[in-house]
């Protein structure tokens, strides 16, 4: 996917911010003394985190990604299957160390969790390669039925580009309809129900190969976000700890290497460490 200027330059600006030096930390002690790493994941969202269809095996970006972090910090890592509504609370109890469920890092999360960021996603409109010829640019939408899960922060930002992009405009806005989640949206847009959808620009290429021209996107992503992992305020070691690894694997090359098998280069985003107040 071509990633539009206007993701370039926030893209550039969030490295800028965010970006700040953290020295390398050695594994935390209790991490040591447990010998294991435990991440929480969901996986329903591919290509970062799902199940292999043939051996039903955790697979994707995230999960790769999981187990190259414990291998650096010299620990096996669990992965503890979730819902995304109790990942904040895993993490408050101390259930998981970290949690990789394609969390958009937020100044809202930052209240119940320090962030990680490690890719540069988008949400991104879409329809069938069926639809009607009236939905092929994004003036089209306006008016129309589009879906999201409900779960994410896509409804929300689906309003605000509504408002301003059709109701400022004199256009009808948008109807947003919350879904169960993109397998939900997707089924609706097949039967009729939705007219378009949103998904994170990341996952895409992913649904493009898997069921080839089934999907048309309708322009660039419309608002950059940053994907990032959450971890405990309360453990600020085990924190410093996961994001130096993250680093070096972006230094050795491991991180590019995952995102190009996976047709993910463009969502590269160096490591960088978000605190909340």
């Amino acid at each position: 996917m071509k990633r539009s200027n206007t993701l370039a330059w926030v893209a550039l600006a969030c490295a800028v911010g965010l970006n700040a030096t953290v020295h390398a930390a050695d594994t935390p002690e209790r991490l040591k003394k447990a010998g294991k790493l435990v991440i929480a994941t969901n996986p329903n969202y591919p290509p970062l985190a799902y199940k292999n269809i043939e051996t039903g095996e955790l697979t994707g970006l995230d999960v790769e990604l999981g187990n190259a972090i414990g291998k650096q910090l010299g620990v096996k890592v669990e992965w503890q299957e979730t819902s995304f509504s109790q990942v904040f609370s895993s993490l408050a109890t101390g259930r998981v160390d970290m949690a990789m469920v394609a969390i958009t890092d937020t100044p809202e999360r930052q209240q119940s969790a320090d962030f990680i960021d490690y890719l540069l996603t988008g949400a991104q409109f879409y329809t069938l390669s069926t639809a009607p010829a009236n939905i092929r640019a994004l003036p089209d939408l306006c008016g129309k039925r589009v879906g999201a899960s409900r779960n994410t922060t896509w409804p929300a930002q689906i309003a605000t580009w509504s408002q301003a992009n059709c109701v400022a405009r004199g256009a009808p806005a948008v109807v947003v309809v919350g879904t169960e989640g993109s397998v939900d949206a997707r089924a609706q847009l097949k039967s009729g129900r939705l007219d378009a959808g949103v998904q994170g620009s990341e996952t895409m290429p992913y649904f493009k190969k898997l069921e080839p021209n089934t999907y048309l996107t309708i322009g660039d992503p419309f608002l950059a976000t940053v994907t990032g992992i959450p971890v405990s305020k309360k453990e600020p070691e085990v924190r410093d700890a996961i994001l130096a690894a993250i680093r070096t694997l972006q230094a050795n090359g491991e991180y590019d290497a995952l995102l190009k098998k996976y047709d993910l280069g463009f969502t590269r985003y160096d490591a960088a460490l978000n605190q909340g107040k």
